[in-house]
Order: structure tokens, then sequence, then C-alpha cells
């Protein structure tokens, strides 16, 4: 069993759920369902790619936010 990070946030009226350790995303109608498509598409990645060996763990997460001029 492998840990994985992972981030939820509201897009429209969805919730989009996405893995910091592989570019996997999700997206469900409340976090819940997000969280449970992202983890049924983490299987499904895994599934068909089994190499496991090169996901990187990710020890500590912070989430910021930061504004520039475009």
């Amino acid at each position: 069993m492998k840990s994985f990070k992972y981030i939820i946030y509201k897009e429209g009226d969805y919730y989009v759920s996405q893995c910091l350790n592989v570019d996997i995303s999700s997206f469900g109608k409340n976090v819940q369902e997000a969280l449970n498509n992202l983890k049924e598409a983490l299987e499904l990645y895994f599934e068909d790619n089994e190499t496991t060996e090169t996901i990187p763990i990710i020890n500590e997460t912070m989430l910021g936010e930061t504004y520039i001029n475009v």
C-alpha cells in the first residue's frame, strides 16, 4: 500500500481532486466523490503502469497563493 498526497479545489460546480505524486486528477459533485474518483483513477493508472518505484515521495505539503502581473 502506498501513500499519496492530493489537493481538492472547487472549479465551477465541481470539486477537482489532483494527486501531487503523479499527474493524475479527477472530479466529483462533492468532496467525497472527487476523492473516491481520484482513488479509482490512481488504481486504474497503476493497473496499467506497474512501475511504482519512481513515484516521488512527498513528506511535506504547503498551500499558498501569490500574485503576478499578466
